[in-house]
């Protein structure tokens, strides 16, 4: 056990680290060093060691062992640059959620993420065209905000198409207004 407590440790400070470089390239100071601490908080990290396997999210595995995924539940619900923290109860649909817009600073913080979990996942085989394909599987019933699933599609396929170069700057100058 000891092993996989480690191994996830690894993991999820390499992820962390990956997530903290992005969002420096683009002037995100803040959001790089506090993103995702939660995962070493107990709700998180001891699901993600009991369910390491070190290919896949863990709360994948314990959403098949469980039918649901405790720490996920908790992180969502912390961490901002989630889509699924940006949502509400509706008024206008009777026991239906609503997606607010998300701040422009969490949508590059989620893509961000994206990233760093696909280089992670990938491993060598990273290409910049992952982290489109990753979130094409995924996103097509997502329950998120029209503006800022268009933005974060925007990113991914400028992403895939010019590289981390190009969309980053673009973000600096375009979207954060940040000199470099």
């Amino acid at each position: 056990m000891l092993k996989k407590a480690w191994k996830h440790f690894k993991t999820i400070t390499k992820h962390k680290m990956l997530v903290m470089h992005g969002c420096f390239k683009v002037g995100l100071y803040k959001q790089g060093l506090l993103h995702d601490l939660s995962k070493y908080s107990p709700s998180e990290f001891l699901v993600g060691m009991k369910y390491y396997q070190g290919n896949r999210s863990p709360n994948n595995a314990e959403r098949e062992d469980l039918g649901y995924s405790s720490a996920w539940l908790h992180h969502k619900g912390r961490n901002k640059h989630h889509y699924e923290y940006w949502l509400d109860y509706s008024t206008a649909i009777p026991g239906g959620f609503a997606p607010a817009k998300m701040p422009v600073r969490y949508v590059v913080e989620m893509f961000m993420d994206r990233i760093a979990a696909s280089k992670i996942y990938n491993g060598e085989k990273y290409t910049q065209g992952d982290p489109l394909d990753y979130y094409r599987k995924g996103i097509e019933n997502a329950v998120i905000h029209p503006e800022t699933r268009a933005l974060l599609e925007k990113l991914l396929v400028m992403l895939s198409e010019k590289g981390e170069e190009k969309t980053f700057a673009y973000i600096r100058k375009h979207l954060l207004h940040k000199r470099r």
